[in-house]
């Protein structure tokens, strides 16, 4: 078993909508690098806190189960996702890794 990451970066997007109705996630309005806590959510997948995020990621698909922002949940319509760093020309690549 692989051990889980130390570290996320998690963007915030709003969900919108295309012409026809199908939903598309609008650009970032918010993103935050969260480390892990070593704590379990109630989730019961690892904790990851930073810049007034606090997620439960899943290691093995690095989907965001739950998550807070400044202590709030997301508004309806919104969505957290775990952003890779490691791919060629995110603006995040060098500052993070």
């Amino acid at each position: 078993m692989t051990p889980a990451p130390t570290r996320y970066t998690v963007a915030l997007k709003p969900q919108l909508s295309d012409e026809e109705g199908h939903p598309v996630h609008g650009a970032p309005i918010r993103t935050a690098v969260v480390e892990a806590t070593g704590d379990t959510g109630a989730s019961g997948y690892p904790r990851y806190a930073g810049h007034g995020m606090q997620a439960d990621i899943d290691p093995a698909t690095h989907h965001v189960e739950a998550i807070t922002v400044d202590g709030r949940e997301l508004p309806y319509g919104w969505v957290a996702q775990v952003v890779d760093i490691s791919r060629p020309g995110h603006p995040g690549r060098d500052r993070f890794d």
